[in-house]
């Protein structure tokens, strides 16, 4: 990116902020750091950052309840980054609003790709994309229309309402509750059999191997996420 990205750092542990901020510098990042859920909010008002990493193990809050407050005062991209491994600490952190979620320990690189990633989609627009183009797939928000390698791809309602749910927000893990309350209402939020055929449907009709998917990830427990990048 041209322009220097302020990330705010909100964890305890003094040497996995040492090596975040490290990792921050060295891809061009400005690091801010907090050990407190109250610093962390402090410094969001002050600071106004690009993008928020949040430990949820914080000393004076739970950082799950941080999240709600984040998303209301900030525009920033909030990725949690924390060692609980537990599927419904994952589902809530992501139905609360935050945009990613990396378990401790994680690869920095990886890390850095999520950021770049997720800033480059909050700079394209801080509304929903119109279109969106992955390799020979376009998905044409405005008109309704998907296409692959300029052939419109026939989809059933479902299909489509489905692959758009995930295609304005790309990158992102969207969890299987609101995916099935977005598309089928809330009557059927604990209907992941639903969800399932439909993302094989879409996997025959769009992915180059649908054995192998690339376009459309599985977060096993969670929910889906529509990938842009490829390393």
């Amino acid at each position: 990116m041209s322009l220097s990205t302020k990330v705010l750092v909100i964890e305890d542990d003094v040497h996995i902020r040492r090596l975040l901020r490290a990792a921050l510098q060295r891809a061009g990042h400005v690091a801010v750091e907090a050990s407190t859920a109250r610093e962390g909010l402090s410094l969001l008002d002050i600071e106004k950052p690009d993008a928020v990493l949040l430990d949820l193990g914080l000393p004076d809050r739970d950082g799950i309840e941080l999240i709600q407050p984040i998303k209301a005062r900030s525009t920033a991209t909030l990725l949690v980054v924390s060692a609980r491994e537990d599927v419904t600490e994952k589902v809530a952190a992501l139905d609360l609003g935050a945009d990613d979620y990396l378990t401790k320990p994680f690869d920095t690189e990886e890390l850095l790709a999520r950021i770049r990633t997720a800033l480059r989609h909050r700079l394209a627009s801080s509304a929903d994309r119109e279109l969106v183009a992955i390799g020979e797939i376009e998905i044409d928000l405005a008109h309704r229309r998907v296409r692959r390698a300029g052939e419109e791809v026939h989809l059933s309602p479902k299909e489509y309402e489905l692959l758009a749910e995930l295609a304005r927000r790309p990158d992102r893990v969207i969890s299987h509750t609101q995916l099935l309350q977005t598309v089928w209402g809330p009557a059927h939020a604990t209907r992941v059999d639903y969800l399932r055929i439909v993302v094989r449907n879409l996997r025959q009709k769009l992915e180059a191997d649908p054995a192998r998917p690339v376009l459309i990830q599985n977060e096993p427990g969670i929910g889906y996420r529509l990938k842009t990048t490829f390393r």
